[in-house]
């Protein structure tokens, strides 16, 4: 099993693109497997720049955030009249989706509640969803996905060796919710996604969720059965659903003053939700790409994003955050355990795992993506001033 090593990296000038290793004097971003980060004359990341134009764009508190909640509730619900449900909603049993739920039956509303079973869901996680539906009282629809093709897929990525494996769960559950949403006839779906502890991430380390066609390219390089049943969703049928059938995203939980351990307090207490460790880890598998993958493969510590966005974010402090790094990302017990697990649900043995694990970098757009029709067709470029006439 590969071990991953954080002082060694430090002073690698390849995991440092070439560049003398330096971290933000705010945050606990830094040079390690991110070319795109920058720092200002005071030793200031630009993620906290980027931080702060989301939270003066997207984060509301007090009157103005009560007032932009109740206006939000009062549309969802009129759009909901005399029907059986007036939104939905995805949950996974983690913190953002546990405590949105908890907060949309105070407020009133009648979600459908979606998950999306991808066959990596921790035990922790099930009892969480459980606890959901049987104490809020909500109907549940469950996303089984077909077990041969979405290992398959995850597959082809590690083949692959690029980044964002868990792109292609992201997706799916996108997909699902704005189906599902016209299949009910539902127009607003509610997302646990939020400023205060999600906006921090760098682009090195993620793709397009919405891009079916990196997926479709990824998977006919690597992959060995077709996939007849996985929810593919295409930028024009985002678009489709959006502005023809009126499904919109709202995130609640921007006006909600979010506080993460609050939450984590709130949903304990009247959920009784369980701890599943990190961000995220309510999936075996993610826990495993998290801990394990992304550090040992990449160089990538996504504690280092979550940490610093709560720093940004006024819910913790930079020494509080340290702290948590010089923690092992991995327990030896649970990445043994996971690390079995992980052989046995792939069908692999260790030498095959370690092989995939020493594959170089790839780049997503190494295979086919999603472009604009005007990047598909440069032959239609002298029609954009029209068709620009024509949208306004």
């Amino acid at each position: 099993m590969l071990i991953y090593e954080e002082a060694r990296l430090k002073n690698d000038p390849k995991a440092n693109f070439g560049r003398q290793y330096q971290q933000c004097t705010i945050s606990v971003m830094d040079t390690i497997a991110d070319p795109n980060i920058t720092f200002d004359d005071n030793g200031i990341s630009n993620y906290y720049n980027e931080y702060k134009r989301q939270e003066a764009a997207s984060v509301l508190t007090g009157v103005e955030a009560e007032q932009k909640l109740q206006e939000l509730v009062t549309k969802i619900k009129a759009s909901g009249a005399r029907k059986k449900y007036d939104c939905i909603t995805g949950v996974s049993g983690g913190v953002d989706s546990t405590y949105l739920a908890l907060q949309a039956k105070k407020l009133g509303l009648r979600p459908l509640i979606v998950h999306f079973d991808n066959g990596w869901n921790s035990e922790i996680a099930v009892k969480n969803i459980e606890q959901i539906i049987h104490k809020l009282g909500f109907d549940l629809y469950t996303l089984v996905v077909d077990w041969a093709e979405f290992r398959d897929l995850q597959l082809a990525y590690l083949k692959a060796s690029v980044v964002d494996i868990e792109a292609i769960t992201d997706h799916a559950i996108i997909g699902t919710l704005y189906k599902l949403a016209a299949k009910f006839n539902i127009k607003y779906i509610l997302s646990g996604n939020n400023v205060v502890t999600e906006a921090t991430l760098p682009r090195y380390w993620i793709w397009s969720k919405t891009d079916h066609r990196n997926i479709q390219a990824i998977h006919k390089h690597f992959g060995t059965i077709p996939l007849k049943t996985f929810p593919f969703f295409s930028t024009a049928e985002k678009k489709y659903y959006g502005q023809v059938k009126g499904i919109e995203i709202v995130c609640p939980l921007n006006y909600l003053s979010y506080n993460k351990a609050a939450a984590i307090a709130t949903i304990t207490k009247e959920l009784d939700w369980l701890d599943y460790g990190g961000k995220h880890c309510e999936s075996v598998f993610t826990r495993f790409y998290q801990g394990y993958i992304l550090p040992v493969k990449f160089g990538i510590d996504k504690r280092k994003a979550h940490l610093s966005n709560l720093i940004f974010s006024g819910q913790m402090d930079k020494s509080s955050a340290l702290s948590a790094l010089s923690m092992p990302i991995y327990k030896q017990k649970q990445m043994q355990d996971d690390y079995e697990f992980v052989l046995k649900k792939f069908n692999l043995t260790e030498h095959e795992l370690d092989t995939l694990m020493h594959i170089p970098r790839k780049e997503h757009s190494n295979f086919d993506f999603e472009k604009s029709i005007w990047d598909r067709h440069p032959i239609l470029n002298p029609l954009r001033p029209l068709w620009r006439m024509v949208r306004r």
